[in-house]
């Protein structure tokens, strides 16, 4: 599974995982502990699709794991000559087992599985050996299969998984040296444990949250329900077309691709042409994208309006890539979407119609702020959650709001077409949300925006925000709840709450 066909499991701590637990670990403690030449014996394992990466996901086509893993090599046998590091790669539940099965007669004492792409199966496997496993995240590439398989081991209590969430070096070798704890003690069952309090003694203390006053004013509740009712959501994901269940009372309705493909060859040359013209003339920058391609992306945002306007509709979501990569679309609405937003309408990724339910909750309830459809990335080592898209408004306030710098640039994964990057307002409070509608249930946590990450991996527009509470906490409810979020700007917490009472559903505070 990649991270677009994505969709989370629940799981639930047992007695029965515990005793479960319990037996892996029994089994380890007989197994052979001790290399030939006395050093602790850490089998790395690579979990990523290939070395050389040949297919559209994080980090990108193209990318070159190898160099990633001769540094990281290199460095850790530099910083623990007592340990011996033998590295692998690994992209299945099967190689994992085969792994394994390889090492059950030389001594290894304990396992760093490095999550390089996103949904590889590997740590689930490796975890069962026992043995204490070291999980670590190599950021802007692994990070979706890292937080929600995180918040899985987390959920089960896995004593011997620990893991590492950091872009510095030196937290990684602090989490290491527990492997020579345990050795010396015997018992793989504290790994987790040394592992969390290395990682809590090494995350910043919170900095100064105190934010730019950003005076907001909200819709009345009632009246917020009745527009999010009165509102539409138009669903394309397959050649599909009819009503479908309302989403938090929001109506939805499929759309074929045939039809936004047709309203794209229909859509006049001469006002794509201005459009691109402008974009052109207000970008602070534009690379890798072509004038053909900026006229092809203007003419899909007049589809997306035609469409739109044809069904009576203020939100639209595509599954952009399955469109793209299907040849049903020719253009990535990505900056369609962009344009929708920053006029106080929705454009959403991926046909994620539960994360365009929340985008049409929010535009309403603040009466025009967008919201910014995200893949998160949690860094302790600054304290910070980025939400990493391809797509994001320029007016983060609403449409008469001041407009803050924006780039086209390729869309990051296959380097194609033109998508967003957006260099959003810091200094101000966000609120992030996504809502279950099997549960009726809305998830939020809030966050000062710090800054905007340029990190070339992954998606382009990557904002960073020191979260208000338990960073630790924000760990714990990826597998229940899917890898997206959803970030606004202002304090929506008291609106989320009196939303929530009225409709009766229920907040979770995930920080």
């Amino acid at each position: 599974m990649n991270r677009r066909q994505f969709l989370a499991a629940a799981g639930t701590a047992s007695a029965a995982m515990a005793a479960e637990w319990s037996a892996r670990l029994a089994a380890a403690a007989e197994s052979p502990a001790l290399s030939a030449n006395g050093k602790v014996r850490i089998r790395i394992v690579y979990s990523l699709h290939e070395t050389k990466q040949n297919r559209p996901d994080w980090p990108n086509t193209g990318f070159d794991f190898a160099p990633v893993m001769d540094r990281i090599n290199s460095r850790l046998r530099g910083r623990f000559p007592g340990f011996e590091f033998l590295p692998v790669e690994a992209n299945s539940p099967d190689q994992a087992k085969k792994i394994l099965a390889d090492d059950q007669d030389r001594g290894i004492d304990g396992y760093l599985v490095y999550q390089m792409n996103c949904w590889n199966r590997v740590v689930q496997t490796i975890a069962e050996s026992g043995k204490p496993v070291l999980y670590a995240d190599f950021q802007y590439g692994g990070s979706g299969g890292f937080l929600v398989y995180t918040a899985g081991f987390l959920r089960q209590q896995a004593p011997n998984v620990g893991f590492v969430a950091s872009s510095r070096f030196p937290d990684l070798a602090a989490a290491v040296e527990c492997f020579a704890d345990v050795k010396s003690s015997g018992h793989a069952a504290g790994f987790a444990e040394a592992t969390r309090r290395v990682r809590i003694a090494r995350t910043p203390a919170a900095g100064d949250l105190a934010c730019t006053a950003d005076p907001l004013s909200v819709l009345p509740t009632a009246e917020c329900v009745q527009r999010m009712k009165a509102s539409r959501i138009l669903a394309v994901r397959g050649q599909e077309s009819g009503p479908a269940a309302p989403v938090m009372g929001i109506p939805v309705e499929h759309v074929p691709f045939a039809e936004v493909n047709e309203a794209w060859k229909a859509a006049d040359p001469d006002q794509a042409r201005a459009l691109a013209d402008r974009w052109e003339k207000t970008a602070e920058r534009i690379e890798g994208v072509s004038r053909e391609t900026l006229e092809q992306s203007a003419a899909m945002f007049l589809a997306q309006k035609a469409v739109l306007r044809k069904h009576d509709a203020n939100a639209i979501t595509i599954n952009c890539l399955g469109g793209f990569y299907g040849g049903h679309i020719h253009a990535y609405p990505c900056l369609g979407f962009h344009e929708l937003l920053n006029e106080g309408l929705v454009g959403a990724c991926e046909c994620d119609v539960r994360s365009t339910a929340t985008m049409v909750a929010i535009t309403t309830l603040t009466q025009g702020r967008p919201g910014y459809i995200s893949d998160p990335v949690i860094d302790t080592s600054k304290r910070q959650i980025i939400y990493a898209h391809c797509v994001a408004s320029n007016r983060a306030f609403g449409p008469r709001g001041q407009a803050n710098p924006f780039q086209i640039l390729t869309h990051s994964e296959d380097r194609q077409g033109a998508s967003v990057r957006s260099l959003l307002p810091v200094g101000y409070l966000t609120t992030t949300l996504e809502i279950a509608p099997d549960r009726k249930e809305i998830l939020l946590h809030q966050g000062k925006a710090v800054a905007n990450v340029p990190d070339d991996r992954a998606c382009r527009t990557k904002l960073a925000a020191e979260p208000l509470g338990d960073l630790e906490k924000l760990f714990t409810l990826w597998d229940h709840w899917g890898w997206h979020r959803v970030t606004a700007y202002g304090d929506l917490k008291a609106p989320v709450y009196a939303l929530a009472d009225a409709i009766g559903w229920k907040v979770i505070e995930e920080a």
